[in-house]
């Protein structure tokens, strides 16, 4: 510590003093102006400095440069007010002695306005597309003085301060200056650094004092911790330029796009169950050769957004900028997604911009208003979730949210977002009983505002981030939710098929004995496969809350438990859309997914649940490697039912279609027993190759199958030229392709 020279006070001190108002306004927390009194100012022909630091004992003023002392302040009749009167103005510093020794700084008040014009402009319009980098905590340098500098958008607030364990949690030591009239709250502290943790106290519009957590912080404590930290995102060295440079091709609709969702916090962890979480190096040290080895194309996280509940699976998030902490720090996440393409694997984030958790330290009633959400209940709670509603309708949360989205694409290299939840957002009725609801300005049920957001939202991405995608967990039938936004639609490039989802896991569930009553459920997805470029999700949402397990919803002995899986999986791969298995699904987990728990991953020493995952790992590798199979995703003449009427037999058959004319027949037979000599049609006669059996004995199945090979006859039937006989395998799908033509 420097210590302090024994210099006389100036004896004009008390000609400096404030007025008594001031003076009381700054030790009660309330001065509406402090940058007004606090610093150096011009008095009379000569200049004064004052500074309001509540418990210190002594305080100098030194030159910047050379730390000559240039006076001692004097303590007024206002306990921690210190001022002198000077006869220059010049760049200094303050020598300040607290009782646990002295400390040296340049004086937050000694800084001018922060916040450029535009960048206020833009906040107040809702149109800044890099809240990341304006509000929140900034470290840099101003005037040759490192430090950080804070902005926070309190437009109600009577006071905003900056405080952290830098200042004793003590809301007088760094009150904000106001900006009108973006009602942006600001402040530099020089000699700060990222590490630093930091919350604003607010006075707020009813003259309570709040801390608040910062909306724009890039870093948080960990939970159960509520602080935001200073973080720096500059500096990162990325090395994924390869696959920057070809990502949208890998999102494209005529392209495979196989995803394996994953809650990073309980995928694995150290020592088994009750082990600590992994950080973002491990994750990709243990996680991205997995996905790789099982031909996976993206890895699809749960919201890795700061929460403060880990029981919400991160759907609760509070820190839209800022990675959890739970699993190390904003590098840390980024070099994770810098893996993972190096890996050759794209990353999607779940991102929720429907709703905020009541938390005090969060969003809610922020500035004593209901500043993010809807004042009205009927309006700004969510009932089923007991969460707040984001008012999209005010432009400054629209911005807030816009620029969230954008952070992660642009800050992080994210490749896709999933927009969880859009059907809450896009109906004012949605789970509301009539009378508790509000409706739009035409008497209708639609959020016109949030669906203003949708349409934008994709529409900047579009522009921004042309190789990038937006997808949606829409879950009812909006019309367009795919379509371009300049054609009327909602402009996402994908939507989560929960259709497709609902009626085929209905129908699994079935016992085989009566699924000829329920063959319409495997058929009528295809009725709409292409209304919308889909993704058909077997996700999380499915294997919580008494829904049991994919595995364990599979009727039968445990043998028929299997095959039923493999089956079901098989289908999902061959047929139209884009793929998505929440972890565990790979190898049949039979229990319920628990976030409190890793996966059961001693389950892979059993052979059938093994030979699952290595189903699943030649399922993507063929979906990859054959045209057929991906390129029609999202173009009708990828698909031709073939056997969509068998209900006796419980059989389908379809083709997949490529691009250059390329067929692959698939058939699926949801019984016990065998088909032997089932008659199918195909394109042409001559040898088809069975590639894929879901009962062979590698899969853990019965290994009953066609031996690799048969043969058409021209003999029409089911509308095509020719036909051949095979066996059906019990509960299984089996995958054949032309050899030479007859």
């Amino acid at each position: 510590m420097t210590e302090l020279k024994d210099t006389q006070p100036c004896t004009g001190a008390s000609h400096a003093a404030l007025p008594r108002a001031d003076a009381e306004a700054l030790a009660r927390g309330r001065h509406p102006d402090p940058f007004a009194v606090l610093g150096l100012h011009a008095q009379a022909g000569a200049y004064v400095l004052r500074a309001y630091l509540p418990g210190a004992l002594a305080v100098e003023v030194l030159e910047r440069d050379g730390g000559r002392v240039r006076a001692e302040l004097g303590e007024t009749d206002t306990p921690g007010l210190f001022v002198t009167p000077l006869d220059d103005a010049f760049p200094y510093r303050l020598r300040i002695r607290w009782p646990d020794g002295v400390h040296e700084t340049e004086d937050p008040y000694a800084f001018g306005l922060l916040l450029g014009d535009l960048d206020l402009h833009l906040i107040g319009e809702g149109t800044h597309r890099d809240l990341g980098r304006c509000l929140g905590a900034q470290p840099m340098a101003i005037d040759g003085v490192a430090g950080v500098r804070f902005a926070v958008w309190a437009p109600n607030a009577r006071r905003v301060s900056l405080i952290g364990a830098f200042n004793g949690w003590d809301g007088r030591r760094h009150p904000m200056r106001l900006r009108h009239p973006a009602g942006v709250w600001e402040l530099f502290v020089p000699r700060l650094s990222p590490g630093e943790s930091y919350k604003y106290e607010l006075v707020d519009a009813h003259d309570q004092v709040v801390h608040k957590a910062d909306p724009v912080a890039l870093a948080s404590e960990l939970p159960p911790g509520t602080a935001s930290k200073v973080a720096d995102l500059e500096g990162f060295a990325w090395h994924d330029e390869a696959w920057m440079a070809r990502r949208g091709d890998t999102l494209a609709p005529d392209r495979p796009i196989a995803i394996y969702e994953v809650h990073a916090a309980s995928w694995r962890k150290h020592g088994g169950h009750e082990g600590e979480l992994y950080d973002w190096a491990e994750l990709a040290e243990r996680l991205i050769p997995y996905v790789r080895e099982l031909g996976f194309t993206h890895v699809e996280l749960l919201p890795i957004m700061e929460h403060p509940f880990g029981g919400s699976w991160g759907y609760q998030p509070l820190g839209l900028y800022a990675p959890t902490a739970r699993h190390g720090s904003p590098a840390g996440f980024a070099a994770f997604v810098d893996a993972c393409h190096q890996a050759g694997l794209g990353v999607i984030l779940d991102w929720v911009p429907a709703h905020f958790p009541t938390d005090a330290h969060g969003l809610a009633r922020f500035d004593g208003t209901a500043l993010y959400e809807y004042e009205h209940p009927f309006e700004g709670v969510h009932q089923d979730w007991n969460t707040y509603i984001y008012n999209v309708g005010r432009r400054e949360v629209h911005g807030f949210l816009l620029s969230s989205a954008l952070h992660w694409l642009r800050h992080y290299h994210v490749d896709a977002l999933r927009v969880d939840a859009v059907a809450s957002m896009i109906y004012r009725n949605y789970s509301r009983r009539d009378g508790e609801w509000i409706p739009n300005r035409h008497g209708g049920h639609e959020n016109l505002e949030a669906l203003d957001f949708l349409r934008h939202l994709n529409a900047v991405v579009a522009e921004e981030f042309p190789d990038a995608a937006i997808i949606a967990e829409e879950s009812t039938a909006w019309p367009g939710v795919t379509r371009p936004v300049a054609e009327g639609g909602l402009g996402f490039a994908y939507k989560w098929n929960l259709g497709w989802m609902h009626d085929t896991l209905n129908y699994m569930r079935e016992d085989p004995l009566h699924r000829r009553h329920a063959h319409h459920n495997m058929t009528f997805p295809q009725v709409y496969a292409y209304s919308e470029r889909f993704v058909l999700p077997l996700s999380h949402d499915e294997v919580v809350h008494g829904k049991r397990a994919l595995l364990d919803k599979m009727p039968g002995d445990e043998w028929q438990q299997f095959a039923n899986l493999r089956a079901y999986l098989a289908t999902l791969w061959t047929q139209p859309g884009k793929k998505l298995l929440f972890m565990g699904g790979e190898f049949g987990q039979w229990r319920e997914w628990d976030h409190d728990r890793e996966l059961d991953w001693w389950l892979l020493d059993a052979p059938r649940h093994a030979g699952l995952r290595l189903l699943v790992g030649d399922l993507n590798r063929l979906y990859r490697e054959l045209p057929a199979l991906h390129q029609g995703d999202c173009d009708p003449a990828g698909f031709v039912w073939i056997i969509g009427n068998d209900e006796a037999n419980s059989a389908f058959a379809w083709l997949r279609c490529g691009n250059a004319g390329e067929t692959l027949l698939v058939l699926a037979n949801m019984t016990p027993q065998p088909h032997e000599g089932y008659r199918v049609g195909v394109p042409h006669a001559g040898e088809w190759q069975e590639i894929l059996n879901s009962d062979a004995e590698c899969y853990g199945g019965s290994n009953l199958g066609n031996l690799g090979r048969l043969e058409a006859v021209e003999e029409p039937l089911h509308g095509q030229p020719a036909s051949l006989a095979l066996t059906l395998p019990p509960l299984a799908v089996i995958l054949l392709r032309p050899g030479t033509k007859a």
